[in-house]
């Protein structure tokens, strides 16, 4: 837990909290091979003769609990027992029957507490079959250069628009596309992709592989793309409505939760997502300025992304600090266990007090101990203690942005729950013609695996939804 800071002025890490001097932001501190080495694949992939090895060892089980867990219902014994005999093209067809996704999925999905944990194999020696591994290598050596696995449908003549480039959004868009509708996507962003392209981590799915995943995903064609369309400025849900046959809203989190404490807007306060965001944008990633001292607060998969970037752009000790115990982190165990491997220092049950900084920018984070009362509530002990920090990174969550669903009037549109679009389970919303899904629904649970399902899930509703109206 720490103690407070002592009469000699250091912190309970043992290091001098800066008095003085102008905070050691700077970019190129590393040589290029370490960049190089900091950013490519953080897990290798499975070569041929490893990849039959793993798929030998699962029972291609009947009932299998692992399609179960997989939020896209994929069919993992069948695409395994297309990798044992050597059809890996089959098996990479198999996936995308259900999530187009897959090569991502297979890169970001929380593997080990889905699919993997349902694993029989656990019962046995403790060892699942590495799912996520022979996925990822079946979308990589399955799928053929130039040859979309899927055709589309004869054109039904029905136009449906969707609003976000996601995963959520081009899952839907693409399924869609499948059954004969001319989709258009609307996408706020210069180019496509959601968080695959701008929110994760760089080692995970780098931007050049999003890229071609984007592209091979609208090889389905019959997907018009307009970008730097933003849902409330260039676009109203209104007009979108009036113009076509169905609209399916994948907007993903637009707004960054605040600290709500003193010092949020020094200089070299950060918000997480968008130092991401430019970081999977570059080019050099030399040219990425970034703290001696680093302070990350937060408890998700943000937090640790840009903790372990932080550390791999050079960063000398970076610190992630989160205001309850390790079990209550929205990062898997995995996920913690990866940032210490990479020299995170991982902090629990403080939450921040204060900002402080010199010459308007942050030079050290007050942090007060937590504790859960006997309500079981969380609450400051009044024992405070303090970080160096050149940059602090705040990664607490983000928030669904409404304004844009606003009508001409400026009334509310949509009916919300808990501050998200209220949807059932097929992403219908309380507004006919209109489905959503992703983040922006309430209850999600804000995986990329879960957003593609619920794409997919609402482009079928919207193609009953138009054979019945074409019926009528």
């Amino acid at each position: 837990m720490g103690t407070a800071r002592n009469e000699a002025g250091r912190n309970d890490l043992g290091r001098q909290a800066p008095e003085s001097g102008a905070p050691d932001i700077r970019a190129g501190r590393l040589d290029a091979a370490a960049y190089a080495a900091g950013f490519e694949a953080a897990v290798p992939d499975l070569d041929q003769q490893a990849a039959l090895v793993e798929a030998n060892r699962c029972y291609f089980c009947y009932d299998a609990p692992c399609i179960e867990a997989c939020p896209t219902g994929i069919d993992i014994p069948g695409f395994i027992r297309k990798i044992a005999t050597g059809n890996t093209a089959g098996a990479a067809l198999r996936i995308y029957e259900q999530n187009i996704f897959g090569g991502s999925c297979a890169r970001v999905c929380p593997t080990e507490i889905l699919c993997e944990r349902a694993c029989v194999r656990n019962t046995e020696d403790g060892k699942p079959i590495p799912i996520g591994l022979l996925q990822r290598y079946a979308t990589d050596h399955g799928t053929a250069a130039n040859a979309h696995p899927f055709r589309r449908a004869a054109s039904t003549g029905r136009k449906v628009a969707v609003v976000g480039g996601g995963p959520a959004g081009l899952a839907c868009a693409h399924r869609l596309a499948m059954h004969g509708h001319d989709v258009t996507v609307f996408e706020a962003r210069p180019k496509l992709g959601g968080l695959n392209a701008y929110g994760v981590a760089e080692y995970k799915v780098p931007h050049g592989y999003a890229g071609r995943e984007v592209e091979f995903v609208l090889d389905i064609g019959g997907i018009t793309v307009e970008t730097n369309k933003m849902l409330g400025r260039d676009i109203t849900l209104e007009a979108l409505r009036r113009d076509f046959d169905a609209v399916f809203l994948g907007l993903g989190l637009g707004a960054v939760k605040a600290l709500g404490c003193d010092g949020e807007a020094l200089a070299g306060v950060v918000n997480a997502v968008d130092y991401i965001a430019d970081l999977r944008q570059a080019t050099d990633f030399a040219t990425l300025p970034v703290g001696r001292h680093v302070v990350v607060i937060g408890g998700g998969n943000t937090a640790i992304d840009i903790a372990i970037q932080s550390k791999r752009l050079g960063a000398e000790e970076v610190t992630l600090v989160y205001r309850r115990g390790p079990e209550a982190m929205s990062a898997t165990g995995h996920e913690q266990a990866f940032a210490r491997e990479n020299g995170v220092i991982i902090r629990h049950w403080a939450q921040p007090v204060r900002l402080e900084g010199e010459a308007g920018a942050v030079r050290r984070a007050v942090f007060e101990h937590t504790s859960l009362t006997t309500a079981g509530r969380l609450a400051g002990t009044g024992e405070e203690f303090s970080l160096a920090a050149d940059m602090v990174f705040k990664a607490i969550g983000q928030t669904f942005v409404a304004d844009p669903l606003r009508g001409e009037a400026g009334r509310e549109l949509l009916v919300l729950k808990d501050g998200r679009i209220s949807a059932d389970a097929d992403g219908r919303t309380s507004l006919d013609g209109v489905w959503a899904g992703g983040d922006c629904v309430a209850g999600g649970d804000d995986l990329t695996v879960a957003a593609v399902a619920a794409g997919r899930r609402s482009a079928e509703a919207i193609t009953q939804s138009l054979r019945r109206q074409a019926a009528a």
